[in-house]
């Protein structure tokens, strides 16, 4: 496993094309004006993403009873 995250290329709501590392194990903020992407970027990206491969990481038959993530 990484020591960081990386973000390439998020398009979501009013990211455009960011690109993003950060590292792992530490108390990270996002600050910035409303409807600046903050909350995008947390839950809609990095979340989704570590939900979805947390999904994948489980076997056949447990992800039958789960429906299927779009990557985000």
């Amino acid at each position: 496993m990484s020591d960081k995250i990386v973000v390439v290329g998020a398009k979501e709501n009013n990211l455009k094309n960011l690109n993003l590392t950060l590292p792992r194990n530490k108390l990270i903020v996002f600050t910035g004006v409303s409807g600046s992407g903050k909350s995008t970027l947390a839950f809609d990206t990095i979340f989704a993403e570590g939900e979805r491969k947390f999904m994948e990481s489980l076997s056949s038959y447990a992800r039958q009873f789960l429906g299927q993530m779009e990557k985000p």
